[in-house]
């Protein structure tokens, strides 16, 4: 058995567990990989075996169970620090924290109208006045965050940060959505997903989404 296990839940859906998994990829870990889909009678008890919260991501460490995706970020930037989970500067990495913070405890609008479903197309569905206002506190996030930092670095990848980051990872499923839905962005947040779609590991997750069994029936019909 590998020393680290990610538990997580279906890859079109579960925008928590992509969050997670592309944080331990960035960590550079060998990891083994349990799915667990989402919405079955089993779901719950199956999570409960490895989660004390009873929710995806959860990232087991020779057993040591650590839940919600900043905590597997810190988590992970304790055990490898050289990895750049977080930006090297100071006034980054505050910065990072706090727009990553901001993402797990906020936009529930987005979140509840635009659910992540990697391999549909519903263009115009679900867009209201606070979804679009979510939308246009997350890009404006995202352009100042680039304008502000990413030229500091000496190679800008065209991600957050210049690097891709914990941030990033945050912000993925973001990106998802604003592809499924067909929401049209100013030319630097188009490039910011462009960067973000290409990333190797993001496009590893996507592929894999892609070749799920469809057993979840109601968020493709929703």
């Amino acid at each position: 058995m590998a020393d680290f296990t990610l538990v997580i839940g279906n890859k079109n859906y579960s925008s928590w567990s992509l969050r997670g998994w592309l944080m331990v990829k960035l960590a550079g870990i060998d990891f083994e990989e349990i799915v667990v889909p989402l919405d079955l009678p089993e779901t719950q008890p199956t999570i409960r075996k490895h989660s004390p919260s009873g929710r995806v991501p959860v990232l087991l460490h020779r057993g040591l169970p650590v839940w919600e995706s900043l905590a597997i970020a810190e988590y992970l930037n304790e055990l490898k620090p050289e990895a750049g989970l977080w930006p090297a500067s100071l006034a980054a990495r505050t910065h990072a924290r706090s727009i990553s913070t901001e993402m797990h405890a906020g936009f529930l609008d987005l979140r509840t109208h635009m659910p992540m479903n990697i391999r549909a197309a519903f263009p115009g569905k679900g867009m209201t006045s606070a979804v679009r206002a979510d939308i246009e506190r997350i890009t404006g996030m995202w352009r100042d965050t680039r304008k502000r930092f990413a030229g500091s670095v000496p190679k800008d990848s065209g991600f957050l940060f210049g690097a891709f980051s914990a941030a990033d990872a945050m912000y993925a499923p973001v990106v998802t959505r604003l592809r499924t839905y067909g929401v049209k962005v100013d030319s630097d947040t188009d490039a910011y997903c462009k960067a973000v779609l290409a990333f190797p590991p993001m496009q590893e997750w996507i592929a894999a989404a892609k070749r799920e069994p469809w057993l979840i029936q109601q968020y493709e019909l929703a």
